[in-house]
C-alpha cells in the first residue's frame, strides 16, 4: 500500500556532463538537497549518482513532490551550469550541453503526466524510463549497431519501449538502452513489470528480456557478452526508495547505496 507520503512523488533523471570530477557531480547534488542560503532543504532527496568516465556524463535521480521538484530541479541545473564547462568537455555520449536531459517521471498516484508537464515547463515528462546497459565483447561498433537495430521498438520484431545506441565503451561496445514505459497490457502480458500513472496501467520490457535478445544477437555474431547493468530503479524501486529516504529525512540517499545504482 502507497503511504501519504509517497502519492504525490515526483522523480527527476537529471542528465549532466561532468563524470570526471567527482566533486563538481556531488556539488549540483548537494544544490537539489540545500537552499540557496544554505540549510538542508526538506522533503527532496538524491536517490543515487551514476557517473560514466567514458561518456563523462552523470545522472542524478532526484525525488521530490509534486510541488517542490521544479525549484529543486531549477537549483541543481544552474548549480550544473556554473561549474562545468562545457568548452573542454571530452565524452563518448552525445550530449546538448552542460545539463542535457530533465526528464520528470510522476511516481505518486495522486500525480498525473500533465501535473509533471507543467512542473517541467516544456523540458519534458513521460511514464518512467529506465537505462538497461548490455556489453558485447567486440570492438566492433558497426557490429553491435546491428545488434542496436535488431532490438529497437521501430524494429520489425523489436522490443517495445527500447531506444537504444551502441556506443564504444572501455575498450569493449556497450548497447545502451532506454527503456521506455507503454501502455499495458498492450504487450508484454503478466511478465513484464507494470504501474500505475493515476488510473493509466503501464508496464516495461524487463532487463532480463533485452539482455537475452543481446546475447542471442551477438552470439549469432561470434561474439559474447561481457555483462548487464540496470542503470537505474525500476518505478516501482524508485518510489519504494524515495519513501525509504523521505521519511527518514535523508537528502544525501546516494551515499547510503555507495553509488552502485543510479
Amino acid at each position: 500500500m502507497t503511504s501519504a507520503l509517497g502519492r504525490r512523488l515526483v522523480a527527476c533523471l537529471l542528465n549532466i556532463s561532468e563524470a570526471r570530477e567527482r566533486d563538481v557531480v556531488e556539488k549540483v547534488a548537494q544544490a537539489a538537497i540545500s537552499h540557496q542560503h544554505g540549510g538542508r532543504r526538506k522533503g527532496v532527496t538524491v536517490l543515487n549518482i551514476f557517473s560514466d568516465h567514458d561518456y563523462n556524463r552523470s545522472v542524478l535521480t532526484i525525488v521530490a513532490g509534486i510541488e517542490l521538484i521544479g525549484e529543486v530541479v531549477l537549483s541543481a541545473s544552474e548549480r550544473a551550469f556554473s561549474l562545468i564547462d562545457m568548452t573542454v568537455h571530452e565524452g563518448i555520449h552525445p550530449c546538448m550541453g552542460a545539463v542535457d536531459l530533465v526528464p520528470f517521471y510522476p511516481l505518486g498516484e495522486e500525480v498525473s503526466l500533465e501535473d509533471c508537464g507543467k512542473e517541467a515547463r516544456g523540458i519534458g515528462a513521460s511514464p518512467y524510463v529506465m537505462n538497461c546497459n548490455v556489453t558485447i565483447d567486440t570492438q566492433d561498433v558497426s557490429l553491435g549497431r546491428d545488434v542496436a537495430a535488431a532490438i529497437r521498438e521501430s524494429s520489425p520484431g523489436g522490443i517495445p519501449g527500447v531506444q537504444v545506441m551502441a556506443l564504444p565503451h572501455e575498450g569493449t561496445v556497450e548497447i545502451a538502452c532506454n527503456v521506455e514505459s507503454v501502455p499495458a497490457p498492450a504487450v508484454g502480458g503478466e511478465s513484464w513489470p507494470a504501474f500505475r500513472v493515476g488510473e493509466q496501467k503501464f508496464c516495461h520490457a524487463p532487463a532480463s528480456l533485452i539482455t537475452t535478445r543481446v546475447a542471442e544477437l551477438a552470439r549469432c555474431q561470434g561474439v559474447t557478452t561481457q555483462g548487464a547493468a540496470l542503470v537505474g530503479f525500476t518505478p516501482l524501486e524508485c518510489k519504494r526508495l524515495a519513501e525509504r529516504a523521505l521519511s527518514q529525512d535523508i537528502g544525501e540517499f546516494w551515499k547510503e547505496l555507495h553509488g552502485v545504482r543510479m
